[in-house]
């Protein structure tokens, strides 16, 4: 289940590049993951730049993994802890 977490204001920009690279770590990272993203979440359209957040939970980052299903939001993974949550 998503929450909301830290702030919702971005943080900075990040590369389709860096931006698929964290995810991937996050997942690899945290056994599960890719689970909860498939099933909460649909794949981006293509983008060349996207923003990050600052997670104040962990001091990690907030990746953009996809679109939330039943919001109107982007969904965003932790690189640090793997929480996800919408922003």
């Amino acid at each position: 289940m998503t929450s909301n977490i830290s702030q919702s204001y971005p943080y900075s920009r990040e590369s389709e590049t860096e931006r698929a690279a964290a995810v991937a770590a996050a997942i690899a990272a945290n056994a599960g993951l890719e689970a909860t993203i498939a099933s909460e979440a649909v794949p981006l359209d293509a983008g060349d730049a996207w923003w990050t957040y600052h997670h104040g939970g962990c001091g990690g980052t907030l990746h953009v993994a996809g679109y939330a299903l039943d919001r109107h939001a982007v969904y965003v993974v932790c690189d640090r802890c793997g929480k996800t949550a919408l922003r």
